[in-house]
């Protein structure tokens, strides 16, 4: 039995309309509760944000959506079917890799237009090891997703099942690099089927093989768009959720929690509003929500390691580019070494990867009429990094366009309209701890039973969601996260 919160649960506040609040707001709701949530901002979605701007609708968070079947289960248990919320388009490809040599590759899904994909591009021994490949990730998944994943995890003895065996003989502990090298022998496909570490806050050649999980659930798997924009995910589960009698109040917020013997009693906003509860779900980041809203920095979360950050360079053109897919990848020549530069040295990359994403490929209404959005994020360094965003942010804007200029998009400063940048700087002062969008890194010790708990020790009615406790990062892995929380709540959520 894993353990609950203690006392009554009637009444539940969630603080944070993110995925992780919204995830766990639709749980507890479907399970008679009655249900609070109270949002600082306007609308849902937490770092699943949106920006309008001048006819332009940009996703300011993730702009990638994998495993859709956890949003469908959350609407479930209110008796929702996503077909009616979401109109979601399969991308093909998942991605287009280009690559310093000229060569590109595109990513797909299906396992047979994969295989045929590298045959062409690199070779049929490297097609068959992709085969190989895909078996390894499969069965990682099958091991992985109900013992590890999936569950709330109160002590590394739970761990203790048939297949955390499996998982060793598997290899799953081993480092991811040297793991996906033995199937895969071109840098080509070694990069693309390993680059998602860096979600998790580590590099490929320390982050361990079960990371390969990642690499299953969007190039195996499938990689989605909904209709509207990623920010029509939370628009989706917050709509559903106030149609099932979830309370919304939107630009409010939580100042403080009022606590006695151990237990959460009322929420109090910036208006001085109290509002009693039984339970506190907490969604902010996991550090800020013990530092502003429970008054302690336990010696466990000073200590957290943090993923590197990232900027993104929000922009509405008037030029469109033949060559691109949704999701584009350029990868640099250099490959440990920009993990080396981000994550040991902290400094920025000297031979940039980037992700390029165009929205409006898949849905025009995004955009004035004849008009394109791009969404570019390069990966930096977070705030433990000795770098003065404020002085260095206008020159780094510059320094991505000339990239982006250099590897292909030509005029692509010029034909700027409209933009807007995000730094580590500007992550903070969103809430998040070290301008880490990433939250705390996966490392060994800060995965599975050894990341924080989404139980708040010291209180027995204050439960956590999000990225900052158990599983970890990525949208997935939050929506997980607020079924988690409200398993603490209810129980087991059918």
């Amino acid at each position: 039995m894993t353990a609950r919160v203690k006392g009554p649960t009637d009444n539940v506040v969630v603080v944070g309309a993110g995925l992780a609040g919204l995830s766990a707001a639709l749980r507890l709701a479907g399970a008679g509760r009655k249900v609070t949530v109270i949002e600082r901002e306007s609308v849902p979605g937490g770092r699943n944000g949106l920006l309008n701007k001048s006819g332009f609708s940009f996703d300011t968070g993730p702009s990638v959506l994998t495993m859709p079947d956890l949003i469908s289960d959350a609407l479930a248990c209110v008796g929702e079917d996503i077909k009616d919320w979401l109109d979601l388009v399969p991308l093909k490809p998942l991605y287009r890799a280009f690559y310093d040599d000229g060569t590109q590759l595109d990513v797909h899904a299906d396992t047979n237009q994969m295989q045929s994909e590298i045959a062409k591009t690199i070779g049929s021994q490297e097609a068959i090891g992709y085969g190989k490949y895909v078996d390894f990730v499969t069965k990682l998944y099958k091991y992985e997703m109900n013992d590890f994943i999936d569950r709330n995890i109160d002590s590394p003895l739970n761990l203790l099942t048939p297949n955390l065996a499996r998982l060793i003989a598997l290899g799953g502990f081993r480092k991811l690099a040297p793991k996906v090298n033995q199937f895969l022998k071109d840098p080509r496909t070694q990069k693309v089927y390993s680059f998602q570490a860096m979600y998790a806050g580590v590099s490929p050649q320390q982050a361990l093989a079960i990371y390969a999980v990642i690499a299953y659930m969007d190039s195996v798997n499938g990689v989605f768009f909904p209709k509207g924009g990623m920010h029509a995910v939370p628009r989706a589960l917050a709509a559903a959720a106030e149609k099932h009698g979830v309370a919304f109040k939107y630009n409010t917020t939580v100042t403080s929690i009022e606590r006695q013997n151990g237990r959460a009693k009322a929420v109090i906003t910036d208006s001085g509003e109290r509002i009693e509860c039984d339970v506190v779900v907490l969604n902010p980041d996991l550090p800020i929500a013990w530092r502003d809203l429970l008054d302690k920095e336990p010696l466990s979360i000073k200590r957290l390691k943090y993923s590197p950050s990232c900027v993104t360079l929000l922009v509405g053109s008037n030029k469109n580019y033949e060559h691109l897919a949704h999701h584009n990848i350029h990868f640099g020549k250099s490959w440990d070494g920009v993990f080396d530069e981000l994550i040991k040295k902290k400094t920025l990359m000297s031979d940039p990867s980037i992700l390029v994403t165009v929205p409006t490929m898949d849905d025009p209404s995004l955009a004035p009429a004849g008009k394109t959005s791009y969404y570019v994020l390069f990966p930096t360094p977070n705030l433990t990094a000795d770098i003065d965003w404020q002085k260095i942010g206008p020159k780094y804007r510059d320094e991505m366009v000339k990239a982006l200029e250099e590897r292909g998009y030509k005029d692509f400063g010029k034909s700027i309209e409209v933009e807007h940048l995000t730094t580590p700087l500007d992550w903070q002062k969103q809430g998040m701890a070290q301008g880490a969008p990433f939250a705390s890194a996966h490392t060994f010790l800060q995965t599975g039973p050894f990341r924080p708990r989404n139980l708040a020790k010291g209180y027995e009615n204050i439960v956590f969601a999000g990225s900052g406790t158990q599983p970890g990062v990525g949208v997935p892995m939050v929506l997980i996260s607020g079924r988690l929380a409200a398993e603490r709540i209810v129980g087991p959520v059918k």
